[in-house]
């Protein structure tokens, strides 16, 4: 028999929505550049977890009568661009994973890739361990979280839109207490009688661990790709004892396209974060970096993280001893 086809958000969007469609589903976009007309009412699902639009429709006659068309959430949205400034709105509402772009990287992707070609790769094991992380995700219950911590807490002081990051903050810890609700001692409110287990400070330091990355990068008016290039930059510069470099011979170590390299040497010139030192438009520029240490001070302010997190240990511990 022919396989059930998984039905896309494409699929649901061509025929009209039922109210709960949508409701409590994981949508998945592999591709942000594809599906532009779709990112306004996603983003107001996200933000206010429902959608009402009047749209026009034909009826059995083929008239066009309007329709109002109501659509509930919530919903998890995941999808994957090469372009997170041109999906701004949409990006400062979601936590941005990275690509692992680095040599030790692809080098052990690379040797996996040869463990597949000579059939040394386990399949049956993979699989095992797919099928018991879904069993997990179905043993897990809907539960209340309160975080008795959460007025203690902090993000950098750097982040961009801090009040939407500080949200995802506070979510992020709720749903690291809610996958551990098994090993957490459910309580009932006094006064509803309503179930409910508590954040713990084991909870906020795997949340601070799992995060500090993502709110670094937040706190970061550079794109990752063009601030991990800077940091390589700096990195050569500082092997090769160098305090100025010209185009050419970067496009020539790194291997870049020139204009690729161009394009991330602009942005950095933009940004101040370059400066020409010399040079001229026919033998090229000669660039130097303008300030070494400003990564290292955006890194200390993530730091607020383990310092609250310590304050909070320290006061637990007085109050018991």
């Amino acid at each position: 028999r022919d396989q059930p086809r998984s039905r896309g958000l494409g699929d649901v969007y061509k025929r009209q929505l039922e109210p709960y469609d949508l409701c409590h589903k994981v949508v998945l976009i592999e591709d942000m550049d594809g599906v532009q007309y779709l990112l306004y009412p996603l983003r107001e699902l996200q933000t206010k977890q429902w959608i009402s639009k009047v749209v026009p429709v034909k009826d059995a006659q083929g008239n066009m009568k309007t329709r109002k068309l109501d659509v509930y959430g919530p919903i998890c949205l995941s999808g994957t661009t090469t372009k997170e400034k041109l999906y701004e709105d949409n990006a400062n509402r979601c936590l941005l994973l990275h690509l692992d772009n680095s040599e030790a990287q692809q080098e052990a992707i690379m040797a996996y890739q040869r463990k597949i070609s000579a059939g040394k790769i386990d399949t049956n094991t993979e699989d095992e361990a797919t099928s018991l992380l879904q069993n997990v995700q179905r043993a897990l219950q809907p539960i209340k979280v309160i975080n008795p911590y959460a007025e203690a807490l902090k993000i950098p002081a750097k982040s961009f839109k801090p009040l939407r990051t500080n949200q995802h903050y506070l979510q992020f810890i709720e749903t690291v207490t809610w996958y551990h609700q098994y090993q957490r001692e459910e309580q009932a409110d006094k006064e509803t009688g309503e179930i409910y287990i508590e954040t713990t400070l084991e909870d906020i330091e795997v949340a601070n661990h799992l995060m500090k990355e993502v709110l670094l990068t937040k706190s970061d008016e550079l794109p990752k790709a063009i601030r991990d290039f800077f940091e390589q930059l700096k990195e050569w510069l500082k092997e090769e004892d160098q305090t100025s470099f010209y185009s050419k011979k970067l496009r020539a170590h790194f291997r870049m396209y020139p204009m690729k390299a161009n394009r991330y040497i602009k942005t950095l010139e933009q940004y101040g974060y370059l400066k020409k030192a010399g040079g001229n438009k026919k033998k090229g520029y000669e660039y130097e970096v303008a300030d070494w240490n400003e990564y290292d001070q955006l890194k200390e302010g993530v730091n607020i993280l383990d310092e609250l997190l310590n304050d909070l240990k320290n006061t637990q511990n007085k109050g018991k001893s």
